[in-house]
């Protein structure tokens, strides 16, 4: 797939970039575009890896199958009719399986290949789906001077980490949201970044919109899931993934983020915290439970490990 040598060079390609254009920065800076046209390149080389070992999700899903968790699912509430932006989509199961709830979906994604993905799986589950590839800030405020409206906007696990401005992302949702609509995410807590592989608190929390270098890139997280995060059955597919494109994330506490929501004129109406994260398993040892709930080891202390947040536009 790559090598270490092409890895540098798309860091060198990203740096150079940022420093031609030091007169409007500091010198050799990397600005919030540049980083998201990088994660775009890793992304777009991730897709093919982690779609491969979905089974096949367009008839699972074309049956009444669904990839949503019940977390998700409570804080949406009945979505008959509504008409909902599902932003950061990825490759599109979780867009589908909103539709199958009764919403009019609008599925939103920064990668070229998750979004010809997503298309294709709508095709093939015979679903339709109306799916955007577009730099997730740049749709938010596009739509917002089209004064296009939603009733509900979703995002959801391993979302936040790809912001890089969150009171811009904040305002946007907040601008298209119509009256009386929802906001709703889920995702991993950001506690469980202070943890390494084998429960070692080895990191301090992390916030601020701390950029935190991806060298090995989005990695292959469906395999290494082992069936838990592909309930239409999960398919050896791509093994011994390397992704030769690295990434750029950014950390945001648990209070910035309810709070940029807040300040963006929402009402926030649930904050729930979760001793379990669906379907990924962060760590060593995790135990699954019933529905694909993944848990720390026996005998240890729980702790929170995902989050989720319904806020309401007055």
């Amino acid at each position: 797939m790559g090598s270490e040598g092409g890895r540098g060079v798309a860091l060198d390609s990203l740096s150079a970039l940022a420093a031609s254009r030091n007169g409007e920065k500091g010198r050799g800076s990397i600005d919030s575009r540049d980083i998201r046209e990088q994660n775009r390149l890793s992304w777009n080389v991730a897709v093919g890896a982690l779609d491969s070992h979905r089974g096949d999700l367009a008839g699972f899903l074309r049956e009444g199958g669904t990839t949503l968790f019940p977390e998700e699912r409570t804080l949406l509430g009945n979505l008959e009719g509504r008409r909902l932006a599902h932003l950061q989509c990825n490759s599109g199961g979780d867009s589908v399986s909103l539709a199958l709830l009764g919403a009019r979906v609008t599925g939103v994604d920064i990668s070229d290949n998750a979004v010809a993905a997503a298309r294709e799986l709508s095709r093939k589950s015979g679903v339709p789906v109306a799916f955007e590839r577009a730099d997730l800030y740049d749709w938010l405020e596009d739509a917002g001077h089209r004064k296009r409206s939603f009733d509900v906007v979703f995002a959801s696990y391993g979302v936040v980490c790809w912001l890089s401005d969150l009171a811009a992302w904040a305002e946007g949702i907040s601008t298209v949201l119509a009256p009386g609509g929802r906001f709703v995410l889920v995702d991993f807590h950001p506690a469980a970044d202070m943890f390494d592989a084998g429960w070692r608190r080895v990191k301090p929390y992390r916030c601020g919109g701390e950029r935190q270098p991806l060298e090995e890139g989005v990695g292959d997280y469906v395999g290494e899931s082992e069936g838990g995060l592909t309930p239409a059955g999960f398919a050896q597919g791509v093994r011994g993934f390397e992704n030769p494109q690295p990434a750029h994330l950014s950390r945001w506490g648990l209070g910035e983020v309810i709070t940029a929501l807040a300040r963006s004129g929402l009402r926030i109406l649930a904050v729930e915290e979760y001793p379990y994260s669906n379907g990924e398993r962060h760590f060593s040892g995790m135990r699954e439970l019933p529905g694909r709930r993944m848990v720390p080891p026996e005998g240890m202390h729980s702790v929170p490990l995902m989050y989720g947040i319904s806020a309401e536009k007055s």
